[in-house]
């Protein structure tokens, strides 16, 4: 029984993670056009308990893309400087859907293994119960 609620553990954990992920993916795309705005990264970490890998992973630090500003020529523009140009985003849309369809496609797998844990927990328990 220990196994299946570990295997719980692990999915539950890893859709956190992945929905976490998803949240910071929104940003980016929500800011693409916010003058100045970096993209933000995320990666995971293993989560380590007693001196252990437990199998688990949480979000790691957030990092901003250091991938230089797009420059655009707007002369009009408020934040435009003496030549006419001021600092877009870093952040490229198609980039940021291939990471949410990423992300997506991994909360939707561990879901079907959470459901799958979870459906045999059941089934031993029936058993256990005749």
């Amino acid at each position: 029984m220990s196994e299946l609620s570990n295997s719980l553990d692990l999915s539950a954990s890893a859709m956190k993670a992945q929905a976490m992920r998803l949240r910071h993916v929104s940003e980016n795309i929500a800011n693409a056009d916010t003058p100045g705005y970096q993209r933000k990264t995320v990666s995971f970490d293993e989560v380590i308990e007693r001196g252990r890998s437990t199998g688990k992973v949480e979000l790691g630090p957030v990092e901003l893309d250091r991938k230089e500003l797009t420059r655009i020529y707007d002369p009009g523009h408020p934040l435009a400087d003496e030549t006419g140009y001021y600092d877009g985003s870093n952040v490229d849309l198609v980039v940021e859907l291939a990471d949410a369809r990423e992300a997506q496609r991994s909360y939707e797998a561990n879901l079907k293994m959470f459901d799958q844990a979870r459906q045999m927990s059941s089934a031993l328990m029936e058993l256990i119960r005749r």
